[in-house]
């Protein structure tokens, strides 16, 4: 029982870091139509017609953004290698616990994230643009926010159920 909630935690800790490092590298979290072409944009770039451009100003919103989905990515990375280390050394190690709170923390940060960009675009690209949506990026954002909740949920449970055990007695019968 107790590797298994270890093991379901990483297995979903290394989906979720996938899933985090895709949705902040590629150019798909909102599409929309801009002077009669498709558009996207994406945390790094636009592109419009298939000619993609960087970001040339310096919003808060974006900064804020890429920062949150950056350190996502690095504790959902930390997460996941401490969780692997409960298959090496045993699930009484505070390494797990230390993994669980780092996926959970991933996934905090992921939700700030994308909770600034909801917003965001919500109240400004919403009105500027009629014909937006959010693209597939932006929604794998959201099921690494859920799978990294759940893989530091599964992780916390799988050390808590190991301190609760009794140790097993060392006594030799005589």
């Amino acid at each position: 029982m107790l590797y298994t909630l270890a093991g379901g935690g990483t297995l979903c800790g290394v989906a979720a870091l996938v899933l985090l490092i895709v949705s902040t590298a590629t150019d798909f979290w909102m599409q929309y139509r801009y002077s009669g072409s498709s558009a996207n944009q994406g945390l790094w770039r636009f592109c419009i017609n298939h000619k993609c451009h960087a970001h040339t100003i310096t919003v808060a919103f974006w900064d804020a953004t890429r920062a949150f989905m950056l350190l996502a990515v690095l504790s959902c990375f930390a997460g996941t290698v401490l969780g692997l280390s409960a298959f090496t050394n045993g699930t009484k190690n505070r390494r797990v616990r230390t993994g669980g709170i780092a996926l959970v923390l991933s996934g905090f940060l992921a939700l700030l994230a994308l909770a600034v960009y909801t917003g965001v675009t919500v109240t400004f690209f919403g009105k500027r643009f009629l014909d937006w949506r959010f693209s597939w990026s932006y929604i794998i954002g959201w099921v690494a926010v859920i799978l990294a909740f759940a893989a530091g949920v599964f992780q916390l449970c799988a050390y808590r159920q190991t301190s609760e055990e009794p140790a097993p007695s060392n006594n030799p019968d005589s």
